[in-house]
């Protein structure tokens, strides 16, 4: 195992949810369910309503806001524009299809002088049954929220990450009776930081708020199909964001519907 180590001070604040292992589109391990070991978790922020749209190379429709907006990221509105941090210089903004949906997109901004610029957009998957602002363990929904990335690692070697990478087989690899199609999906993964410790590596069991919570939320390889809880993305995506997720620029993951995500308050 091999793990490099990362200074990270920003605190997350939201609204989350979690995987299942037994689910074969979401996260985790067996070991997922521990409950609480040590650690005191950041409180969330509330839940959110309100409408929006995605951004991106994919037709869907234009940003809410300015793409070159200084305030916040396209399609953000202030509910979760409150939560992202004030060092934050970069977002992955998940926008989902829908409440009930598992197509989502993904954009990746950078915070420039002249306001947030894209950097990347990619397709992706979300929660099998959508996104919920409410998580309980084996839901099968995303969070809504706005969340840190600290911790990231795989099967594979590590690409080149910024992040804390942990490469370790046996920690990653799907079980061998999980179908195919499943069988890549922990080749690279980014914890989310809900319910976790944040420094330690994605695939660590402690629950500070308990097992009924749930954790392992991630960002994986996308196996085509909407997932327990975890946003599922191309593998070319996923060696890029870890290429460009910077911790010196404190970045954050913004997910929900394009409803929630655009909640004024």
């Amino acid at each position: 195992m091999q793990t490099k180590s990362v200074r990270r001070t920003a605190a997350v604040t939201a609204v989350s949810f979690t995987a299942a292992l037994m689910a074969l589109g979401g996260c985790g391990r067996p070991e997922d369910g521990d409950g609480a070991k040590n650690g005191v978790p950041p409180e969330p922020v509330g839940t959110v309503t309100a409408s929006g749209a995605a951004a991106g190379r994919t037709g869907r429709p234009e940003p809410a806001v300015p793409v070159g907006d200084p305030a916040a990221p396209p399609g953000v509105g202030g509910r979760l524009r409150a939560a992202i941090p004030a060092d934050s210089r970069q977002a992955l903004v998940v926008y989902g299809e829908g409440q009930d949906s598992a197509d989502a997109t993904v954009v990746l901004y950078g915070l420039e002088d002249d306001g947030w610029r894209p950097l990347g957009s990619w397709s992706a998957h979300n929660g099998r049954n959508g996104w919920t602002t409410d998580h309980h363990a084996g839901d099968g929904r995303s969070p809504v929220g706005v969340f840190t990335v600290t911790d990231a690692g795989g099967v594979l070697p590590d690409p080149g990450a910024r992040l804390a990478y942990t490469h370790d087989r046996a920690a990653y690899v799907p079980p061998s009776y999980w179908s195919p199609a499943y069988q890549h999906d922990f080749d690279y993964v980014i914890a989310i930081d809900y319910n976790r410790l944040r420094g330690a590596p994605p695939h660590d069991a402690t629950r500070p708020w308990g097992a009924g919570r749930g954790g392992k939320i991630w960002l994986h390889l996308d196996h085509g199909s909407g997932t327990s809880a975890c946003i599922g993305l191309p593998q070319e995506a996923m060696r890029f964001l870890l290429r460009t997720l910077d911790p010196a620029r404190d970045p954050v993951v913004v997910m929900g519907d394009r409803l929630n995500l655009m909640a004024r308050r």
